[in-house]
């Protein structure tokens, strides 16, 4: 069976592993678009599409935090719904970043709203900590629709040691466990490229372990945050990748804010100034720049592994 899964590989090969993340604050919007847009919502709206045209031949896909439209109300939640269709209807593939974790009924409403309706994604973030029951409900969905996720494993913020890498008596860390969980639930769904369905959330943060990770859960698709902001860098992510493919490597404020940094880096205050279209266009440029400076740096990472092995 061809999984999203597959899709997303063939995307990785074709357009490199960058994952554009859409996690918009109005505050990384140039004042002028939200001065134009009329609310903080409308504004995000109008950025991501900005970003969306400009990143769409250079990434892999995009990731959508729901935490940001669920901050601005109602209107954002539109504007986040807005978001993955206006992907989703280019033939691009979004992660709705979500990371639910629950089991039985309610699990099932939660696959139900982001497997499809308003909220419909291509693939979604959840935490696996209930146990796998949890994760079944969603599981249906790749088994009817092609639909992936990616299980919290071992992420890449500052207290992810405080229960992730907890050791457990029969060897190992808590994060092997879920490793080992999500390795044999890819085995039962395994797509046409040998990566299973449902993927995990690795850090690109800790490089050592990293290679260890990768060797040993080789089916698993990645999804890796930490890279930029977070510290990770290209030699980080491409430790996690198999022959620059088997993982997507998310950026979200560096991406987002990049013609901030420009402007900054200039010294050039008139990009605060510039009026409604010239801004969106000065942003939608410095945002696909970057996407395309950290793509080319992961492929040469890539190459530089395999110039080591």
């Amino acid at each position: 069976m061809m999984y999203n899964i597959d899709k997303l590989y063939e995307s990785v090969a074709k357009e490199g592993a960058v994952c554009v993340g859409l996690d918009t604050s109005p505050s990384y919007v140039p004042s002028s678009m939200v001065k134009n847009a009329g609310s903080g919502a409308a504004a995000v709206l109008d950025y991501n599409k900005a970003v969306i045209d400009a990143t769409f031949d250079v990434c892999a896909c995009y990731k959508a935090q729901i935490a940001y439209y669920e901050a601005l109300g109602f209107e954002g939640l539109s504007a986040y719904a807005e978001t993955l269709r206006y992907i989703r209807k280019k033939n691009g593939l979004v992660i709705a970043d979500i990371k639910r974790g629950d089991i039985a009924d309610t699990a099932q409403q939660y696959a139900l709203a982001h497997f499809a309706g308003e909220f419909e994604a291509d693939f979604v973030t959840l935490s696996p900590y209930m146990g796998v029951d949890s994760l079944e409900p969603w599981l249906r969905y790749a088994e009817s629709a092609g639909k992936g996720a990616f299980a919290l494993m071992r992420t890449s913020n500052k207290g992810m040691r405080d229960f992730e890498y907890r050791e457990l008596k029969d060897g190992g860390r808590l994060y092997h466990a879920v490793g080992d969980k999500l390795s044999a639930l890819a085995a039962d769904h395994m797509g046409v490229y040998g990566y299973g369905a449902f993927g995990a959330v690795v850090g690109c943060t800790e490089r050592e372990e990293a290679v260890e990770i990768r060797r040993k859960y080789a089916n698993l698709f990645f999804l890796i945050p930490g890279y930029g902001a977070q510290g990770g860098a290209a030699e980080d992510a491409a430790a996690l990748l198999q022959n620059g493919n088997g993982g997507v490597v998310n950026a979200s404020r560096s991406i987002l804010k990049a013609w901030i940094a420009v402007a900054e880096a200039a010294g050039d205050v008139s990009a605060y100034q510039m009026d409604n279209r010239k801004a969106a266009k000065f942003a939608a440029e410095s945002a696909y720049n970057e996407a395309v400076k950290m793509r080319d740096a992961i492929k040469n990472a890539v190459e530089s592994k395999k110039g080591t092995q």
